[in-house]
């Protein structure tokens, strides 16, 4: 093998993430505030399922009863999926306005689909024309739905809304922000350009009509994740509607973080292990390769004790493209979206960020992972 056959497949790595960035980037300066504008569409349905969230379902049924939108106009519906704390029984006895209805997932509704089965029970327990679908574990401000629709047009079949972490004043909060906060605005900035591929299901809207021309979930029921970002992909694909993004402050859903390494760790295999499903192929070599250009991160400085000094090099630079990149993403989400909280420890963030894409990759692709104490395979 020649010696700089090696060094070429690194630079060619680091060359693909870079331009993979500058298309978050560029998709950013394409995203635009539509302002105050009228609603327009039909009959609205909240789906929220939840399962064991016994602390948080009335702060949840608090935020969502404080709406600044039309009553007659929406409903919202509670989807249990076998929670077996009291989360149930604080809904029921709780005082809820007459759009709130709690409904039960039969026991026997598509068993290995967990978070997914609730979501498509709720829909079909549903009458609304707009399906927005958020979790149990949010908080929405007043003008989270009337902000939302302000960005549905008729156009639109999919629509993606901004989600933050809760700073709680520590290190461990001030990173899962800061990371949490470059999900969010990488999903925002391949949305931007025309190429959606990563979006929070935390706060999601779609049409149903939408969603049923694309059959739903139905092609990947026997995945745990995934009920957000398959469904972009296919609308994108499969229709003529748009996929968009709120670039509203107003929009903005709220969520704790992550209290333990052990939940965080968690999540994110659970995320990672849908990517080899994704049906886009094309899409999953390409993240193959980020993958791949984080392993180099990682083998390089061992290459360049055991090779040669140059691997040392190529390094630093690749270090210096990504962490610039990743930071003036960040700094044009504090301007346009967030605040300049998420670029608080941004350099321990991106040191911690190697080592976990590395990890929960490999770890999310063999399956096997714990979430709402349910054992999943994959």
């Amino acid at each position: 093998m020649p010696e700089y056959f090696l060094p070429c497949i690194l630079i060619l790595l680091l060359l693909h993430y870079a331009v993979f960035l500058l298309v978050i980037l560029n998709g950013l300066k394409k995203l635009s505030y539509s302002g105050p504008q009228n609603i327009s569409g039909g009959f609205i349905s909240i789906i929220i399922p939840f399962r064991n969230e016994s602390e948080n379902i009335l702060v949840s049924l608090e935020s969502l009863k404080n709406l600044d939108y039309p009553v007659n106009s929406f409903e919202i519906i509670y989807v249990n999926d076998a929670s077996d704390d009291d989360s149930l029984d604080k809904l029921d006895k709780a005082c809820k306005p007459d759009n709130v209805r709690v409904i039960s997932v039969p026991e026997n509704f598509s068993l290995n689909a967990h978070k997914k089965r609730a979501i498509r029970y709720g829909i079909e327990n549903s009458k609304g024309s707009i399906i927005f679908t958020t979790d149990a574990d949010c908080v929405h401000q007043p003008g989270w739905l009337k902000h939302m629709m302000q960005s549905f047009d008729e156009g639109t079949g999919f629509l993606s809304g901004p989600v933050e972490f809760y700073d709680n004043k520590s290190i461990w909060g001030s990173i899962q922000k800061t990371e949490f906060a470059g999900l969010v605005l990488t999903g925002a900035g391949l949305i931007g350009n025309d190429r959606p591929i990563i979006c929070n299901a935390a706060n999601i809207a779609y049409r149903r009509s939408v969603y049923e021309a694309v059959n739903g979930f139905r092609d990947n029921m026997n995945l745990s994740s995934g009920d957000d970002e398959f469904l972009m992909q296919k609308i994108r694909k499969k229709t003529s509607y748009k996929v968009k993004f709120c670039l509203d402050k107003e929009a903005i859903v709220k969520t704790d973080i992550n209290k333990t390494f052990g939940q965080f760790f968690s999540q994110r295999r659970r995320w990672a292990s849908k990517g080899l499903f994704y049906a886009d192929k094309l899409l999953v070599v390409k993240l193959i390769l980020i993958f791949l250009f984080y392993l180099s991160l990682v083998l390089m400085p061992f290459m360049a004790i055991i090779i040669s000094s140059d691997y040392l090099l190529l390094f630093i630079l690749s270090i210096l493209i990504k962490f610039s990149l990743e930071y003036k993403i960040l700094k044009t989400g504090s301007r346009i979206l967030f605040t300049k909280e998420i670029l608080k420890n941004f350099f321990i963030t991106e040191l911690l960020q190697i080592p976990y894409i590395i990890t929960a990759g490999v770890s999310g692709m063999l399956g096997n992972f714990t979430w709402k104490d349910r054992k999943l395979k994959r």
